[in-house]
């Protein structure tokens, strides 16, 4: 559900692609929505998945987000599409995408067979019906995958899954250690009406960033009774919207660029606000004094899942693809390219940087346990409660606008 490019660590590869604003689009309601809900709350329309793979077809159609198929055109040192076309004989025709309804749209063409949908992709596609069940007995690699990211409400409905995990990461606080001490722990930093830093606290350009107001009420308004910040009753939203808007008074700007949060943190325009681990890792590089942590309220942040359209014209090169992408070595190669934590456990022994899952915490599922992933908000509330409705996306969006101003 990103709305900002989420760009690779390296300054050669940030020169090399293109900023692509990321998932969250306009965040419409899931469409084909059914009236008795699962537990994620919508019944997908019956789809089967394949049963068996058959003959390579000799290409595979992909609508991807920067940076996740790399074959040497950008940088001929970063490559693990060409190995793949040799290993498989399936040729990759891709197509990067800039927002998740760019994503949707394009799926909706029939012209592609897999996509790297993030939380509120996937449960679109889902709802209506462009992505298929994937059959993970046909994926080898998909044993190896992490088990928190395996079976969660954005890559599955009622236990079936509808993709494999490509990589995961969490939003984060960060700080200039030269104007905030002492070092902040909480969300308060950026919340609080009273904070020392109005004018230089920056917050992340999206809908989606209502839920890290929600995640914050979680914690110091539990008369709300919020359990999941996804799902929001008309009391639950107007108390994040309220917060947000509030807190507009504090912001300085809106990051929707990841150079331009890079530039403001150097410059010290900015000294606190959400942040990836990727964009404080290239801010200490560039000599920013920076650092970041996880609050102890916890935290929104990110997985994705490659899907297979549920008409794929090259089925067996998808299946093909995601068993690829999530092997042990292009899953390390992507993950660090990228910035993010691999979804594979036999990656983190592959990165260049013997360092990388460690920095990213690929291996410590407590850290994650903290992490609410985005996941789109529906009128079915997600948290389970069938006697309230929920906010939809939709309204998010138009209250974001609002919050704006």
């Amino acid at each position: 559900m990103r709305s900002t490019p989420r760009l690779p660590l390296s300054a050669a590869a940030l020169c090399a692609l293109a900023l692509a604003a990321a998932a969250c689009g306009s965040g419409s309601e899931p469409a084909g929505t059914a009236a008795a809900p699962g537990r994620s709350g919508f019944t997908p329309p019956k789809i089967e998945a394949l049963k068996s793979l058959g003959a390579s077809e000799g290409q595979v159609n992909l609508v991807h987000w920067a940076g996740y198929a790399e074959d040497g055109s950008n940088d001929p040192k970063v490559d693990w599409v060409t190995p793949f076309e040799q290993a498989t004989g399936c040729q990759v025709n891709s197509k990067t995408a800039g927002t998740s309804d760019e994503m949707v749209n394009l799926m909706k063409t029939g012209e592609y067979d897999a996509v790297s949908a993030s939380g509120d992709a996937s449960l679109r596609l889902i709802a209506g019906g462009d992505v298929a069940p994937v059959n993970t007995a046909l994926i080898p690699n998909y044993a190896d995958v992490f088990a928190g990211l395996k079976d969660k409400p954005w890559n599955s409905v009622d236990g079936v899954s509808y993709g494999v995990p490509h990589g995961r990461g969490a939003n984060l606080l960060m700080w200039r250690t030269d104007a905030v001490k002492p070092a902040p722990d909480s969300w308060s930093v950026v919340f609080d009406p009273a904070s020392p830093y109005k004018g230089k606290i920056t917050a992340y350009d999206s809908p989606i960033y209502i839920a890290d107001a929600a995640v914050y009420l979680m914690a110091t308004k539990p008369d709300l009774g919020i359990k999941n910040p996804y799902a929001l009753d008309d009391r639950q939203f107007q108390a994040a919207v309220d917060l947000l808007k509030q807190q507009r008074q504090l912001v300085g700007e809106y990051w929707s660029d990841y150079t331009k949060e890079v530039q403001a943190f150097k410059s010290g325009d900015s000294v606190a606000g959400t942040t990836w681990q990727v964009i404080a890792n290239v801010a200490k590089a560039d000599g920013a004094p920076v650092e970041v942590t996880l609050p102890k309220e916890g935290s929104t942040g990110w997985s994705d899942t490659w899907m297979v359209a549920a008409k794929a014209e090259n089925p067996n090169c998808a299946y093909k693809w995601l068993d690829w992408i999530i092997s042990p070595k292009a899953n390390a190669q992507v993950a660090e390219y990228f910035g993010e934590a691999p979804s594979n456990s036999g990656s983190c022994e592959l990165t260049a940087d013997p360092k990388h899952c460690e920095t990213f915490h690929a291996t410590d599922e407590d850290y994650f346990s903290k992490v609410w992933y985005w996941t789109t908000p529906i009128a079915q509330c997600l948290d389970g409660r069938t006697d309230v409705t929920c906010k939809d996306y939709a309204e998010w969006t138009r209250a974001w606008t609002e919050i704006k101003g």
